[in-house]
């Protein structure tokens, strides 16, 4: 009896020393590796105390302007001001003590607050020759965080701004050979510096103004789409560029009531690939999508990142999304041929493919920093250009980078948009349903790259119920890019 009695005491000490061993494993684990990361996330408001006593270091343009400025209130507090109001709001996004931290002052969060500043400066130290003097410099200073070199260009920032005007959209401007983010226009925006105060009416605006339209906004591709299209038949397809397309009626019919018409029910008569682009037919680029079939074209828009999370520094974009269907939805097959259906894309990931063709079908991971420096102004950290990947054949790019300049030249828009900008794109008219469920006035997209034959600068420009692809959207981006072409 009292051995069992043993025995059993020596089971439940047994049970007691494993768990006070876990117990103890796992407050160890917590402390070493998760609590340091709790205490530095943003919004653990009982830190922010502490993290006042670092004053946050400045956001720069990519010409060294001051778009942020951080100034000491008392030893606990410190203001952040946005020099330019709303113009660069969802691309820096804001830092507040009650709403917390977005964008890009999220992302490099850790970088702005420099932690690591209270180091004391061995270069001090070596400029005195007196490391004691030195490190007592150290404690009494300002602690100041790193600062942030940019991408963005003010200049076509402010442009872009007032370009997209009145209307709710998007103005996107990329480098395509280093994936830089030149330009990021949202509207409508709103005044990061007054958040108190205005909190209420922008959470409650209908328009949604907190939304990154350049990054988040997922909106029907329309035509812009027919890029990806042929991408997919130049890949697939034997013989493509000089098949011959038939459209004696403007349409092609389902049957039971149901087809796809060209815009404006327009009759193109007999068209090859080239000619479809230029005048960007849907009958030709929904009998594409009925001979590729739902895979292939799945599978070529998920080489471009549909259905897939984009790698980007800086930023997030929300994923682009390109159906599965089964092979008798006849109707949603040719559709998406086109861009309809339920294709949703950002302004972001459009000027990424306009940026992949520019770039020879290599695509370069989208960035909007380009250096770290210290309270000094010296770089300490420089932010390398990455290619996601080659997406697509070289010599299959420069021949859909063909179609996009005919486009300009002699195709869906006003050439004269574009006059000094050796422009190439493709205009957009995408169909979508209002809130009601009733078909409401087409999103207006443009999208392309100037120079043609060096680019350097990949555009995407959405209006909201712009109308065809060749009128706003176009002009926004025709007044961009001679900008940017001759500054």
């Amino acid at each position: 009896m009292q051995k069992d009695l043993m025995n059993g005491m020596k089971k439940v000490l047994v049970v007691f020393l494993v768990c006070f061993l876990a117990l103890i494993t796992y407050m160890a684990y917590f402390t070493v590796f998760q609590a340091p990361t709790i205490a530095d996330r943003s919004d653990n408001k009982r830190l922010w105390a502490k993290r006042n006593e670092v004053l946050r270091g400045t956001i720069y343009d990519r010409d060294g302007r001051a778009l942020t400025k951080s100034e000491r209130g008392d030893t606990l507090t410190q203001k952040r001001e946005y020099v330019y109001g709303d113009l660069f709001t969802h691309a820096l996004g804001f830092v507040d003590v009650r709403y917390g931290i977005t964008g890009l002052e999220s992302a490099y969060d850790s970088e702005l607050m420099n932690t690591k500043n209270t180091m004391f400066n061995i270069k001090e130290a070596l400029k005195t020759f007196n490391i004691k003097e030195a490190f007592s410099n150290r404690q009494t200073k300002e602690k100041i965080g790193n600062s942030l070199g940019t991408t963005l260009d003010y200049d076509l920032q402010k442009l872009a701004y007032d370009a997209l005007g009145g209307n709710k959209g998007s103005v996107v401007v990329l480098d395509p050979k280093t994936g830089d983010v030149i330009t990021m226009v949202s509207k409508p925006t709103y005044d990061p510096n007054n958040l108190e105060a205005n909190w209420a009416a922008i959470n409650t605006n209908e328009d949604s103004p907190l939304l990154n339209r350049a990054t988040q906004g997922l909106y029907p591709p329309g035509s812009v789409f027919k890029i990806i299209t042929t991408a997919s038949a130049l890949e697939n397809i034997s013989g493509v560029t000089t098949k011959v397309f038939p459209d004696s009626t403007g349409k092609i019919d389902f049957g039971g009531g149901y087809s796809l018409s060209n815009y404006g029910g327009t009759v193109y008569g007999n068209l090859n690939l080239k000619d479809g682009f230029r005048k960007s037919s849907n009958v030709v680029f929904g009998t594409l999508a009925l001979e590729l079939g739902n895979q292939k074209l799945r599978e070529t828009a998920e080489d471009f990142y549909f259905n897939k999370s984009i790698p980007s520094d800086g930023f997030s974009i929300a994923k682009g999304r390109f159906p599965t269907l089964e092979s008798y939805e006849k109707g949603s097959i040719a559709q998406t041929g086109i861009g309809q259906s339920s294709i949703l894309v950002s302004p972001m990931q459009m000027a990424l493919v306009a940026s992949t063709i520019a770039n020879n079908g290599v695509m370069m991971e989208p960035k909007i920093v380009k250096n770290i420096l210290n309270v000094d102004g010296e770089v300490v950290n420089t932010i390398k250009d990455k290619e996601v990947g080659t997406i697509i054949p070289g010599d299959d790019a420069k021949l859909i980078a063909s179609y996009m300049k005919e486009v300009v030249d002699n195709g869906t828009v006003n050439s004269s948009y574009f006059s000094g900008t050796n422009a190439a794109g493709k205009t957009g008219t995408a169909d979508h349903m209002d809130k009601n469920g009733k078909p409401a006035t087409p999103h207006s997209w443009f999208v392309g790259f100037a120079p043609y034959n060096n680019p350097k600068y990949a555009i995407a420009v959405i209006v909201e119920n712009g109308g065809i692809g060749g009128g706003k959207a176009a002009q926004i981006a025709g007044t961009v890019l001679k900008a940017a072409v001759n500054q």
